[in-house]
């Protein structure tokens, strides 16, 4: 049986840099059409952008930010076949400023989905394990088709209509806990999955208005993982500055981490096209909307894996616990058995 299915991790997953106009922009470079474009300001305070396909163009919402989605007509205007084009918003095309963009790719198309007690509208990619899924909240418990065939190991929520926290389910505390994307508390307990562990077709929902609110609008993103392409697991810090070496199975393309074990300490999000060697230090926050930060907060990119450089208590405290996502450059071996070598 072959490692992997995904020679290429770019071919489903690609960050892109690119510099603001002022006027009508369009990056290009993805390598896909994307269903999923988060863009971030690098260089200036501003809030994280994420668009999908699914709920349309303009359509953004914050994750560093409760707020329900705001149509922006001069945002995102829309997905092309090898990117994407901006309008004028300042907040993704400032004139002169540098940005990042992280692009998903999903079906390029939508289909109801009716596994669940709940009908949902859902963009998935089963080779690469990530779905889209949209759907109108009952206020009761209920069971959602997420369209992978496969488990997700991560499952981030967001109510479009209201002010709501980021749910996210991660396969690493459990189906009775949550954590924020948009805080930085500690991992919590909560009943927002029913304390039950999605299935390959579907996963569930409580009636809390955050996750299942009535008549309201609600997203998912969904994760499941894909030996050599992705990772969705968890860690134990060491507290040294020869840090917790965490195996992925692939050279990491991007990677977000979380502690749950104590509150207080910021998402960190960091990738290859805005590090390009190691020691790796530039780093975003999913939670905040501060500039890029680059220090003596520092880790490896490796052929397998990461490994942390730093005795900071955001990522490898001694004894902490964190969470991580993580997706491919390439995997640790290709389909025909070739090793891939560190950077």
């Amino acid at each position: 049986m072959a490692y992997t299915t995904i020679n290429k991790g770019s071919s489903y997953f690609n960050t892109v840099l690119y510099t603001g106009t002022g006027a009508t922009n369009s990056v290009t470079g993805v390598g896909f059409k994307p269903d999923l474009v988060w863009i971030k300001n690098r260089g200036t305070t501003d809030w994280h952008r994420l668009l999908d396909a699914v709920r349309g163009a303009t359509n953004e919402l914050y994750s560093n930010a409760t707020n329900a989605e705001t149509a922006q007509a001069q945002s995102l205007q829309s997905f092309n076949t090898d990117g994407f084009t901006l309008g004028t918003l300042a907040e993704v095309n400032r004139n002169a400023n540098t940005f990042a963009s992280w692009n998903w790719l999903g079906a390029n198309t939508t289909v109801s989905n009716t596994s669940g007690s709940i009908t949902s509208t859902v963009s998935a990619n089963t080779t690469s394990g990530f779905s889209i899924v949209s759907w109108t909240g009952t206020g009761a418990t209920g069971t959602i088709g997420h369209g992978l065939g496969s488990v997700p190991k991560m499952i981030i929520v967001k109510n479009r209509s209201a002010v709501a926290d980021w749910y996210t389910y991660h396969q690493a505390i459990g189906n009775g806990n949550s954590v924020f994307l948009n805080l930085s508390d500690a991992s919590t307990a909560t009943n927002a999955w029913q304390s039950t562990t999605p299935t390959s077709s579907l996963f569930y929902i409580a009636a809390g208005s955050s996750v299942n609110g009535s008549g309201n609008n609600l997203i998912a993103y969904c994760f499941a993982e894909v030996k050599g392409y992705s990772k969705f697991s968890s860690y134990t810090g060491n507290g040294s500055t020869d840090g917790t070496f965490v195996y992925t199975g692939f050279k990491p393309a991007f990677l977000i981490i979380k502690q749950t074990n104590t509150g207080g300490e910021n998402w960190y999000m960091w990738d290859t096209k805005r590090d390009t060697y190691n020691v790796a230090d530039k780093r975003l926050f999913p939670n905040l909307s501060n500039a890029e930060e680059t220090g003596t907060l520092l880790f490896d990119f490796l052929s397998n894996g990461f490994k942390l450089r730093s005795t900071y208590g955001g990522f490898n405290g001694s004894g902490g616990t964190y969470i991580y996502m993580a997706f491919a450059e390439n995997p640790f071996v290709t389909s025909g058995g070739i090793p891939v070598t560190a950077r």
